[in-house]
């Protein structure tokens, strides 16, 4: 027996993926699943956009605030747990929606994985540049940190290997060593997806600034204040690397003055979504609705004609 059709709710960051989210559960019986790295992760809840408590009661959602930000969590325990939860939403009678922006997960949930994540050429010319700065042993000790797993195997001389493992964890946000321990089947159900396309670059630039700015206003750096006096968590951390949480963390260590948190901080998000659009783009263009002028009713139309097919 086929598994159940699903949602793809796609999009870069500040694309306006929660709000549609919502709105599609207005209209259809959906519970959502998140697709977010950071979203798992408990008190962490005004860098990451996490829904309001209002949404959170008023549709059901999962993979929200399951972990400490101590834990670590892979695509490995996302597909395990998002296609057991689709299971069970399609067993309700509703429809699981799928929604996020970590690309990865939803390509480990379609096709599994099998593969790792493919090169990534600007990641790499920063990871030569930092080396040519530090050197590869230093890069070395940088991956021990964060993979010790795969730093036992890689000589501190390996460039080309170390280079592989940092980026592999810069992409996904999982160590090398842990995805290379798993393997897991596509997906073997129906994908409708919907995806947030940017036709106008500029203007997300603006939304991911301005977003940011009310981050702050809403106490961001409070947010990170707390999580930081905890003790138990550092830089190196998944949880602590998000965009954000990491350049706030490093203006409370007297790293970084204010104004270069806030640029570094927006930079490295306009990076992210650069980094979702490059990906999305390899998605079928037929599926793709501007983020910044599409009608609900069409994509609507288009959630009722493909699980009237079901």
């Amino acid at each position: 027996m086929a598994a159940a059709r699903v949602i793809f709710l796609m999009g870069a960051t500040a694309t306006g993926k929660t709000d549609l989210a919502l709105a599609i559960a207005d209209r259809f019986d959906v519970e959502i699943i998140s697709v977010d790295s950071a979203l798992v992760y408990r008190g962490m809840d005004i860098g990451t956009a996490k829904p309001a408590a209002e949404a959170l009661q008023k549709v059901p959602h999962h993979l929200i605030d399951i972990l400490d930000p101590a834990e670590p969590y892979s695509a490995w325990d996302f597909v395990q747990q998002s296609q057991r939860l689709a299971a069970e939403i399609s067993a309700r009678g509703r429809i699981p929606l799928l929604a996020g922006g970590t690309m990865l997960y939803y390509h480990a949930f379609e096709r599994g994985l099998n593969r790792l994540p493919e090169a990534d050429e600007s990641l790499r010319r920063r990871l030569d540049q930092e080396a040519r700065q530090l050197g590869w042993p230093r890069m070395h000790e940088k991956l021990a940190a964060i993979d010790p797993g795969s730093a036992s195997r890689i000589k501190p001389t390996d460039a080309q290997r170390i280079q592989r493992a940092l980026e592999v964890f810069e992409i996904s946000g999982e160590p090398l060593s842990r995805l290379q321990q798993h393997e897991s089947t596509g997906y073997d159900g129906p994908i409708e997806k919907i995806i947030l396309a940017v036709s106008d670059r500029a203007a997300l630039h603006q939304r991911i600034a301005a977003r940011f700015l009310q981050m702050l206003e809403q106490g961001l750096v409070d947010e990170v204040s707390r999580l930081r006096q905890r003790g138990d968590l550092n830089l190196s951390m998944p949880s602590m690397r998000c965009v954000g949480y990491r350049q706030v963390w490093q203006y409370l260590d007297a790293e970084l003055s204010h104004q270069q948190m806030v640029d570094k901080a927006i930079a490295a998000t306009r990076q992210l979504a650069k980094r979702q659009i490059t990906w999305l783009r390899k998605q079928p263009p037929e599926q793709s609705f501007d983020c910044l002028n599409y009608r609900k009713d069409a994509i609507f139309a288009r959630i009722e004609a493909a699980f009237s097919r079901s």
